[in-house]
């Protein structure tokens, strides 16, 4: 082992920041031996060097001075951890402008907290094409989901369950509107298919004001409702390969993998083509599963891995060339769909014809006794499809809603089978 240590330097040491300053503080020895050299904490970039933290630091490593961490000639990592946008933004500007010959960028805590899909994406999987990812990336939805299922609890209330447990933001609109999840995929999607995409690019549903209804209509047909973020690779497009990439609720089969998956917790599950099925499930958030990533990344750039897996990443280069962004309306799928209709003869018949106008033909329908919400003769009509194109259900979807005795707007979900 060289004796010269890495030094660090921290900028922002909010929970996770704390749980990773506790790491390099508290196993310098296990890490050191891993790393092949100690790792060595220099510096602690905060706002408000006199607040107290979650991990005792000595008062010499604290600054509010970014240059304090730019110009130390003994910090080889800089690791950015600060909440927000605006801030961080113009910090990771300046480091990189600071650092930026013969640099690498490691970012395995970007996706899914704790588990190592960067890595096995770049790394492990790299004699693969990837045909698909399908994951939950968001674990304060998945909380929420969950409590509705196991719980019979409201939107509302399953939210502000997690907002007490600490999984969602006073704010949880990026979380909930399922932006935070195509963000996520946007990075998925550039390592696992060499496409760079914006996430505003992705098309995305969230489950903000999912109503219990629709989690026990799913119930009773055998699914469990997930938020997924989903790529699928068309090989076989006749102009040449086609990514469809999209965020929503979507309807499992009870007993499928991603059916399983609880509270607060992440899973992605991968197929390539000579490995076939492979899934990877943990801690998608948290302050030490979330510095359980940083750390590990920490460790490659002592050793070099990081560096080398980096320049072959080629994140900003063309490496994608040949594959295409698959418009939604081409994408073929299964639906899930509520209508709330009048109870009256010839409804069911009306929608129907809606349907058989885009060739989408009915696998099932449930009626329900009136809402305890609506009054009068309003009742829940809810249809299962078979696999239909997905612009063909959103016109039929679009005559439904128009009919005079039905309450739009309708409900709609896809399903995986």
């Amino acid at each position: 082992m060289t004796k010269e240590p890495l030094g660090i330097g921290l900028i922002g040491c909010g929970t996770v920041g704390s749980g990773v300053a506790r790491l390099l503080l508290e196993q310098p020895g296990r890490l050191a031996s891993r790393a092949g050299r100690p790792l060595s904490l220099r510096r602690v970039l905060v706002r408000d060097v006199s607040k107290s933290r979650a991990v005792d630091l000595s008062r010499d490593l604290l600054t509010s001075d970014l240059r304090a961490v730019l110009d130390d000639p003994s910090i080889g990592v800089a690791v950015e951890l600060v909440g927000g946008v605006d801030w961080a933004r113009r910090a990771v500007l300046d480091l990189l402008a600071a650092r930026k010959h013969d640099r690498a960028v490691a970012f395995e805590a970007a996706v899914a907290g704790g588990i190592p899909i960067v890595a096995a994406l770049s790394q492990s999987l790299s004699a693969n094409q990837i045909i698909s990812l399908q994951g939950i990336l968001n674990g304060t939805c998945n909380f929420i989901l969950t409590a509705m299922s196991d719980q019979g609890w409201g939107y509302s209330e399953a939210l502000v369950e997690a907002q007490k447990r600490g999984y969602a933001e006073s704010d949880p609109t990026l979380d909930v509107d399922g932006t935070d999840a195509a963000h996520k995929l946007a990075i998925l999607a550039q390592i696992a298919f060499g496409v760079g995409v914006s996430a505003d690019a992705i098309e995305h549903r969230g489950i903000a004001g999912l109503h219990q209804n629709d989690i026990r209509y799913a119930r009773e047909l055998g699914y469990t409702i997930r938020l997924l973020a989903e790529a699928w690779l068309d090989t076989q497009a006749q102009n040449g390969k086609q990514l469809a990439l999209h965020v929503s609720p979507v309807l499992l089969r009870h007993l499928a993998p991603l059916a399983q998956v609880r509270g607060a917790y992440n899973a992605i599950h991968v197929i390539g083509d000579p490995v076939g099925d492979t899934l990877y499930y943990g801690l998608g958030a948290g302050q030490m599963p979330t510095a359980s990533a940083v750390v590990a990344d920490i460790i490659d750039l002592a050793v070099g891995r990081a560096q080398q897996t980096f320049r072959t990443l080629r994140l900003w280069c063309s490496n994608g060339a040949g594959v295409g962004l698959r418009p939604s309306s081409t994408v073929r799928c299964r639906f899930y769909l509520r209508v709330l209709v009048r109870d009256r003869p010839g409804v069911l018949g009306l929608i129907a014809r809606e349907l058989a106008r885009q060739e989408i033909s009915i696998s099932s329908v449930i009626q329900h006794e009136a809402l305890d919400e609506h009054e009068g003769d309003i009742v829940p009509l809810v249809i299962m499809t078979h696999t239909a194109l997905t612009g063909n259900f959103r016109a039929a979807l679009a005559g439904i809603d128009s009919l005079g005795c039905v309450n739009p707007p309708s409900v709609y979900f896809p399903v995986a089978d």
